[in-house]
């Protein structure tokens, strides 16, 4: 019995090893993501608020484009491309990603939402994160093949602590590299640094008084009816129009994105087109409500019928805004467009409204961004288990149903979401 410690350390010395590893890297990145997305959320509160006291300066949302574009025309270089180079890395490594994506992103996301542009915030994070992860290999003298684990470990870091959703970040950092697949090679970095963050930008918000509640929204715990067939049926009919509404959202980001480069061939007049385009509509609407990060109509679809139109217009004005080369993220506005499409479909499904407006909150974002299993956990870190059956159903199927593209164009499609799709199309499906 003795010899039984010496005889278990030998044999799980690998392991042991691997773990406190990780619990030393994933600390440090969850302190340098979580406090750079404290600082982020701290001056979007202040741009929100500013930009709700003086409307005017929507009107000047040309002008900010046309900042933002000169400053990545000729300072990003590689970190134009933002999440996708992150991707890329990941899956065909070729050198340390750019520290200046950084400020860059910060200040362009800043700008963006001050001067009225519609766009979230979760890119910001993970670009932030990811980067910041990034540049702990050379000081620390890490071996390259753990240069993957670092940059999943800093997405969810990233995604983690802008949310406060530890699990669903952990997960989306495994989830979105790969359609169909996941890493669990990264499963360990991927939570330590999502609990670390999460816990590093919560513990800043005890300091930064301009982060009410750290930008993390509180939505009420769903109230689920008991499962049915015909309730079931109705969160699948749900899922699968949020499902084709995040196949919309993507696909309508990309098309004004492509169409802006064919019409312009100067990059920093992309934005200064778009900003006078959305400034116009907003404009031409007369409210404010469908442009920033939307929070409060958000609030407001769990327990009030707003307008069935209100998701259509958020995905005009995110695509215009993202596609005109503003700076931001998409998922918010995707939070925005499926709890308000989630709140009309309450007109005709038989589930409360609160429960359809949730599903939608994050099954379109599931559809979109290709990431059902870290929507299904958000779902139930926001909303509580009792509608966990619902939100993980409507997000399955709205996967289903969002086809093999979504908002990142560097995602890598590593299993057909319905086996037939490479076969019908004669494309390969690539893998790591």
């Amino acid at each position: 019995m003795r010899y039984l410690p010496v005889a278990f350390l030998h044999e799980y010395r690998p392991q042991v090893f691997f773990l406190l590893r990780w619990l030393l890297l994933s600390a440090l990145i969850g302190l340098l993501a979580g406090t750079a997305s404290a600082g982020f959320l701290a001056a979007l509160a202040w741009a929100t608020e500013w930009r709700e006291l003086h409307p005017w300066i929507i009107w000047w949302l040309p002008a900010g484009g046309l900042l933002i574009g000169l400053m990545y025309h000729y300072l990003a270089g590689r970190a134009e491309k933002g999440n996708n180079l992150i991707l890329d890395e990941i899956h065909q490594p070729q050198q340390t990603l750019p520290l200046r994506m950084v400020p860059l992103v910060l200040l362009g996301t800043i700008l963006t939402h001050l001067f009225g542009g519609s766009a979230g915030r979760e890119g910001t994070a993970v670009q932030m994160g990811g980067t910041l992860a990034d540049q702990l290999m050379r000081p620390l003298r890490l071996h390259q093949r753990e240069r993957k684990l670092l940059l999943i470990a800093g997405i969810s870091a990233g995604f983690a602590s802008i949310f406060g959703t530890p699990l669903a970040g952990a997960v989306f950092g495994l989830e979105v590299l790969l359609i169909g697949r996941l890493r669990y090679d990264a499963i360990l970095p991927s939570l330590l640094a999502a609990i670390s963050a999460d816990y590093v930008t919560r513990w800043w918000g005890l300091y930064l008084p301009d982060v009410q509640g750290l930008g993390h929204t509180h939505y009420p715990h769903m109230v689920a009816p008991t499962a049915s067939v015909l309730g079931l049926l109705s969160a699948a009919a749900a899922g699968i129009a949020f499902g084709l509404a995040g196949r919309a959202f993507a696909s309508a980001t990309h098309l004004v994105s492509g169409f802006y480069k064919k019409l312009i061939a100067y990059p920093p007049l992309r934005p200064v087109v778009g900003g006078a385009v959305v400034a116009l509509l907003v404009w031409a609407l007369g409210t404010t409500r469908y442009i920033g990060l939307g929070v409060p109509v958000i609030v407001e679809s769990f327990s009030v019928q707003l307008p069935a139109y209100a998701f259509a217009l958020k995905i005009l004005l995110t695509a215009l805004t993202l596609g005109a080369s503003f700076k931001g993220g998409e998922v918010t506005p995707l939070f925005f467009v499926g709890a308000t499409l989630g709140n009309a479909l309450a007109l005709l499904l038989p589930l409360p409204l609160p429960l359809l407006a949730g599903m939608g909150f994050v099954a379109v974002f599931a559809g979109a961004a290709n990431t059902p299993l870290a929507c299904t956990l958000m779902g139930l870190e926001l909303f509580g288990a009792e509608g966990g059956l619902y939100i993980g159903l409507a997000c399955v199927v709205s996967y289903l149903f969002s086809g093999h593209q979504g908002i990142y164009s560097a995602q890598i499609v590593g299993e057909s979401k319905h086996g037939i799709w490479g076969r019908q199309t004669g494309k390969h499906l690539r893998e790591l």
